[in-house]
């Protein structure tokens, strides 16, 4: 869908960091590539394609994807995680045009657009989705195993082994106000329940369909005595929330926070602190606070429609993306890319922007396993409607 800025590092290094200690051929000759799927370099069809070598290297991809001339993609707004200067970027440097649906949509409008367009041209194809909804995806056999150039750098707690889907960036849930309109802003969900912010507590999406959503109320969860294993305590708290009149049911976009609808926002820091960046010339004090009682991080994933109608430029959108010019440009919308470590190491970190995040005192160590996210989303979905009813 900042600043509280004493900015550090401290976010990307603990996330990737975090995610670290968690872990544990095609000919290079003619490229007669066709749109739709047809043959590519060595007569390999790009849906099936898993790697560069299946297009005889990079060269073999960008002509495949130039071929096709179009990337569709869905639910990306230009000012997520800096993704619209990113699709400015591809379009640049291969000249292919990027048709951007429903950029205000969720992680289930992807999962549906896949479902429900298969074999048509206007079909997603590619998707960033949230933990839970790139997990349920894969098991539906939705994905097309697809390793970009960099795929072993990526940690192996932050990707499907067989290349299925893998993180891309990620951020702490955070909760920023306008301190013009608020006066003393929030810092703690303990803090959100208290009378003087009636009306003004809102989320971005519905935590049924929306991984920020979603995201929060598994942070509200570790907030009141809740466990990777257990959510319902952060269903619990959005129903006393409803019940003090504080909950706020307008869906979290960047109109609304310019219009003063959601005064008080849960979201990623990523987002909050691009809002602050975007609004500060504007007369919006937006102040953002990773709470203390509250700590939660996770990372966005990418993944391809198996049955994609632009293949080729779907797996060089992954390329980009996990080249040092994409996961710089994650870093530039103050998120934190997949490969931040490996960049350090190599050099190509944009160490500027890196110092730019929005500090975290409590680092968060222990992502959640598929299966804990699986049985979490379950309850979300049997839960949250009546916790939030009347």
């Amino acid at each position: 869908m900042s600043v509280h800025r004493a900015r550090t590092a401290a976010l990307a290094a603990v996330l990737t960091a975090a995610a670290l200690s968690l872990t544990a051929c095609g000919s290079a000759g003619s490229s007669s590539t066709k749109a739709g799927g047809n043959d590519v370099s060595g007569g390999k069809n790009p849906k099936t394609a898993t790697s560069l070598a299946d297009f005889g290297g990079m060269d073999g991809l960008v002509a495949a994807a130039k071929k096709e001339g179009k990337l569709h993609v869905i639910t990306l707004p230009r000012d997520w995680a800096n993704y619209g200067k990113l699709m400015d970027g591809f379009k640049a440097k291969y000249g292919i045009e990027i048709e951007d649906e429903n950029p205000d949509g969720s992680s289930q409008d992807e999962i549906n657009a896949i479902t429900s367009r298969k074999g048509q041209d206007r079909a997603p194809d590619v998707v960033d989705l949230g933990a839970a909804f790139a997990t349920s995806g894969a098991k539906q056999g939705l994905f097309a195993a697809y390793k970009v150039q960099d795929f072993d750098k990526i940690p192996a707690t932050m990707k499907d082994a067989g290349g299925l889907r893998y993180n891309d960036y990620g951020g702490y849930i955070s909760i920023a106000c306008d301190a013009k309109k608020v006066g003393t802003c929030p810092k703690t969900f303990a803090d959100l329940l208290k009378p003087e912010y009636k009306g003004m507590v809102a989320l971005n999406g519905n935590p049924t369909k929306a991984n920020a959503a979603y995201s929060a109320v598994m942070a509200a969860s570790l907030a009141n005595s809740g466990s990777l294993d257990n959510i319902q305590p952060g269903i619990d708290f959005f129903g006393k929330l409803k019940q003090a009149g504080n909950f706020n049911p307008v869906e979290v976009t960047p109109a609304t926070i310019e219009k003063g609808e959601t005064p008080i926002t849960i979201d990623w820091s990523y987002l909050n602190a691009g809002y602050a960046e975007k609004f500060k010339d504007k007369g919006i004090d937006w102040q953002v606070t990773i709470p203390a009682d509250g700590v939660y991080a996770n990372f966005y994933n990418q993944a391809i429609n198996k049955d994609a109608p632009h293949p080729a430029a779907a797996r060089l959108w992954e390329e980009y993306l996990y080249s040092a010019e994409g996961q710089n440009g994650f870093l530039g919308g103050f998120a934190s890319p997949a490969l931040f470590d490996a960049m350090k190491a190599a050099g190509t970190l944009d160490t500027a922007a890196a110092a730019k995040l929005p500090a975290v005192e409590k680092p968060f160590t222990t992502f959640p396993t598929d299966d804990q996210t699986t049985a979490a989303k379950k309850v979300v979905t049997e839960n949250w409607a009546k916790a939030i009813a009347g």
